[in-house]
């Protein structure tokens, strides 16, 4: 099966879920009966917390309708799937969700500990350019670095980064990483610190780190 279980960016409450669509697909339902399920259900599950949901736009032979799409957590997804007829299909279902529910929460436990591990270490990279030699454009080799580091561990850039994972134009980038990329950004962090305290300069560690390749995927 295909993805089935997602994870919000990096912030404090993110917590895997999975949407009525998915289910509504890969338990062969109507996306509208499984809908009218959740709603008549709407206070069993939400004894598990409050159901979000999105609206998202789709076309139609009449033109551009909205249509509902909610997001539940692994309990709320559970509970769902026992108001649906237990049919092969369904347990299928219902045996891979719980699966990649495992694997996600597994991730959202790694990210938060690659953030923690990076804090000091992003810390110890700023604190290395902050010491560097004033000039008018000081400021922009935080940039200037972050991107460097972004383009070894990912391909891109902060900004080529957001674009690529549909992220907001002002959040922080690494909040769109997999906890694998952000504990590769930390190793690179690292080192681009320690060659700052050697007295490296931007051209000098970018010519180091030229060669240097790390595999890292998102999650």
């Amino acid at each position: 099966m295909s993805d089935l279980v997602f994870l919000e960016p990096n912030k404090i409450g993110a917590e895997p879920f999975t949407t009525s669509d998915v289910i509504a697909e890969c338990t062969g339902n109507n996306y509208r009966s499984v809908q009218r399920t959740i709603e008549k259900q709407i206070k069993a599950l939400e004894t598990f917390g409050r159901v979000r949901f999105e609206i998202t736009p789709f076309k139609t032979r009449g033109g551009i309708q909205n249509k509902k799409i909610y997001h539940l957590n692994e309990s709320q997804a559970t509970l769902l799937i026992t108001f649906l007829k237990n049919t092969p299909v369904v347990v299928k279902f219902k045996t891979e969700l719980v699966r990649q529910f495992y694997t996600m929460r597994t991730e959202l436990q790694r990210r938060q500990i690659a953030k923690l591990d990076r804090k000091p270490i992003r810390e110890s990279l700023t604190d290395g350019i902050k010491a560097l030699p004033e000039t008018p454009h000081k400021s922009m080799w935080y940039k200037h670095y972050t991107d460097l580091i972004y383009r070894i561990v990912t391909g891109m850039s902060a900004k080529q980064l957001r674009e690529e994972r549909d992220a907001p134009l002002k959040v922080t980038a690494s909040d769109y990483m997999s906890a694998e990329e952000i504990e590769a950004v930390a190793a690179m962090e690292n080192r681009v610190a320690v060659m700052l305290e050697m007295g490296m300069d931007y051209q000098q560690i970018k010519a180091a780190l030229g060669n240097l390749k790390i595999t890292a995927h998102a999650g």
